[in-house]
């Protein structure tokens, strides 16, 4: 039995250092946008598009912070109420009165089959927009529960001007204040940069494509060419979709910010529905991925723990040593994100159990998506087809 957990211990430790050498660099957090905007003497048209359903709590806070950017180009912004049934379109046009960039509130079509309800709302602002601003040369969809510093615009833009980008998109602040949030936050967003290392995504070189949804810039030549929203109809997994296709045709850059934040409260019920919602439609509905999954995360993430407290009280020093020596590299590799996110060091250490919950997380949404599709804001609708 010892032998067989040094074992995977060992395993474990080798997939650390793989992780840590060959994955794309992806837990020094270190990929952002220039905070510096330099002076340009013409700034393209920019649309935003903010896809709301029953947001009326939030959408108040994005569509001021939108009206407030430091933009020297024309900016429009519509709001798609995806029919709410809380107030979310009066709230978005209270928000919209008053000085500042223009807001247009616009109640969403009848969603068709075969659409996913964000996907949908997002192709009614593309379509809204192309008669608002037939010249606009960018789309700016951000999520409805999202706030942005006001030269976050002018930043994205540079970006997407200077390197020729056909997206832009950054991976916003999530909130990170209650217990929950300190366990599962950080956590998300280091698994995220290890499931689409940042670095390989940005390079032109390498296949790897995703995107964050909560502000993504998208060149409206480069979406007209490859198919529009419509070629990514049913999908779920709605930004990394797009980042797929455009990736395609094109080059993306996907990065971290702290100029735009979600405001949007996690309590363990609400990150848990979040992930439960698309993790097994990550795994393409597969049983064999989800066995194989929790596996992986098991002996990455688990066994150095079991290694160390066995080894312990077994007095199995090769087995304690080896096990803490792998439970400190993951701490290690944890720090930079829990740095972006004001965290202690020390929290690493408890990235094991950050890890479980997503374990169980993923293991329920296999469980939520059998015979069908998910649940998400009050609506059932069918698998996605990514």
């Amino acid at each position: 039995m010892m032998n067989i957990l040094l074992t995977l211990t060992l395993l474990s430790a080798a997939a650390w250092l793989y992780l840590l050498l060959m994955r794309g660099r992806f837990w020094t957090a270190d990929q952002r946008l220039p905070q510096e905007v330099t002076p340009r003497r013409v700034w393209p048209s920019v649309v935003a598009v903010i896809p709301a359903r029953n947001e009326a709590a939030l959408i108040g806070r994005s569509v001021a912070s939108l009206r407030r950017q430091h933009y020297d180009g024309s900016l429009s912004i519509i709001v798609i109420d995806d029919h709410s049934e809380d107030g979310t379109a009066a709230a978005a046009a209270q928000a919209g009165e008053g000085e500042g960039h223009p807001v247009r509130v616009v109640e969403a079509d009848t969603r068709p089959d075969g659409w996913s309800g964000k996907v949908w709302a997002m192709a009614q602002g593309v379509d809204r927009a192309k008669q608002l601003a037939p010249q606009s040369k960018y789309f700016w969809f951000t999520d409805a529960d999202v706030e942005h510093d006001p030269e976050v615009l002018a930043e994205l833009v540079q970006q997407a001007e200077y390197s020729m980008l056909d997206m832009v998109s950054t991976m916003v602040m999530l909130r990170c204040k209650g217990f929950w949030e300190r366990l599962l936050i950080p956590a998300f967003v280091f698994f995220f940069q290890k499931l689409y290392p940042f670095r390989h995504v940005n390079s032109p070189e390498r296949a790897a494509a995703a995107a964050a949804g909560g502000s993504m810039l998208v060149r409206r030549t480069a979406l007209n060419e490859a198919g529009g929203l419509g070629a990514i109809a049913g999908a779920w997994i709605d930004d990394c979709a797009l980042g797929k296709l455009l990736k395609a045709r094109g080059q993306i850059w996907l990065g971290l910010t702290t100029g735009s934040r979600s405001v949007r409260c996690y309590d363990l019920r609400g990150v848990w529905d979040m992930v439960a919602r698309t993790a097994y439609t990550q795994l393409d509905y597969s049983p064999l991925l989800l066995v194989l999954t929790v596996l992986a995360m098991t002996c990455v993430y688990l066994v150095p723990v079991a290694a160390l407290v066995t080894g312990l009280a077994a007095a199995h020093w090769l087995l304690a040593g080896v096990g803490a020596g792998v439970w400190l590299l993951m701490a290690i590799a944890y720090a930079p994100t829990l740095k972006l996110y004001g965290q202690s060091a020390v929290r690493g250490l408890l990235l094991p159990l950050s890890a479980l919950l997503y374990v169980l997380m993923t293991v329920d949404s296999a469980r939520r998506h059998q015979g069908g599709g998910g649940r998400w804001k009050g609506r059932t609708q069918p698998r996605a087809v990514e």
